[in-house]
């Protein structure tokens, strides 16, 4: 598999999808990972394997419509492998494996069917120091924008995934890009306080549109350093409630086609009128209780 990811709306031809089946019981609240998935498990609403199901199932559907080859990790006896975006990353022709949060370790022995058919020099392991989940990382061509968190406290931060060890490694990895680090602000209990990777605050859509919530960086600079980077007239921003339910966390297909949920009534419709690109809408509410939706539940290997 000769693997090609340069951004992130050229054409799709190769992804892997998250798998649904034996999800396990729902967390205790100790076990969550993230703000959204402690919500949910406070308020007794964390969603059931059939309704994550139906969701993902249906996001499939339309990949293969647009003749996307969709690959699913082996399934692990009573283990979430909804969210494949978290496994690994793939910049240019390259696979980097994520250092993981440590009860997840256990995802990366799903994915052998895949690694199988990757060269073995086009994979590439983190140093133990050197923390990122892909959710973090959003490329647009030769500049690559990095969710990172510095704050002292770090370590005991549940929802910070991604350190500054990630970010050097990857500059000497791909010397001749340009990262961009966007210090994120973080909450573990609440969701609307904090955000749990740089696709949930900022997204490119089609040739050069952005949506973003200002509010989920922790610095003024960053936000503004984006509004510059593609122009004020190319963003579309979000409020507080629609960063909850996750309105930058949609994937796209190609320049044209964006894959969308239902209730985002505003943003799609803007993206449809005023961006002219098709937006294929399914219902994916049930895995946001998660902490994720589209472009978490996925990991695309190539693109045109």
């Amino acid at each position: 598999m000769n693997l090609n990811i340069k951004d992130e709306t050229s054409t799709l031809k190769t992804v892997v999808l998250g798998q649904p089946a034996s999800l396990g019981s729902a967390p205790t609240l100790r076990e969550t990972f993230d703000a959204r998935s402690y919500e949910s498990v406070s308020m007794g609403i964390y969603p059931t394997e059939e309704a994550v199901k139906k969701e993902i199932d249906a996001f499939e559907d339309i990949l293969l419509r647009y003749n996307v080859q969709v690959f699913r990790p082996e399934t692990l006896e009573n283990c979430n492998q909804i969210f494949a975006r978290d496994v690994a990353i793939v910049i240019d022709d390259k696979i980097i494996n994520s250092n993981i949060i440590p009860d997840r370790e256990d995802e990366k022995e799903a994915y052998k069917n895949i690694y199988n058919q990757i060269a073995f020099n086009k994979i590439y392991n983190l140093p133990e120091k050197a923390h990122f989940e892909g959710g973090d990382i959003i490329q647009k061509g030769d500049t690559i924008f990095v969710g990172i968190y510095t704050a002292a406290d770090y370590p005991q931060t549940k929802t910070a995934r991604t350190n500054l060890y990630a970010l050097h490694f990857l500059r000497e990895l791909f010397p001749e890009k340009a990262f961009i680090p966007l210090e994120l602000r973080k909450h573990d209990t609440d969701p609307r306080k904090g955000v749990l990777h740089l696709d949930c605050t900022f997204m490119t859509v089609g040739n050069n549109k952005a949506i973003i919530y200002k509010d989920g960086f922790a610095k003024e600079d960053d936000y503004q350093m984006l509004l510059e980077f593609f122009g004020r007239q190319n963003v579309f921003e979000i409020d507080t409630e629609e960063m909850y339910r996750m309105n930058s966390n949609v994937f796209s297909i190609s320049p044209s086609v964006v894959v969308s949920e239902t209730t985002f009534t505003r943003l799609n419709r803007h993206m449809e009128t005023e961006w002219n690109l098709t937006i294929e809408k399914i219902p994916y509410q049930e895995i946001a209780k998660m902490g994720g939706l589209l472009r978490c539940s996925t990991l695309p290997l190539i693109r045109e």
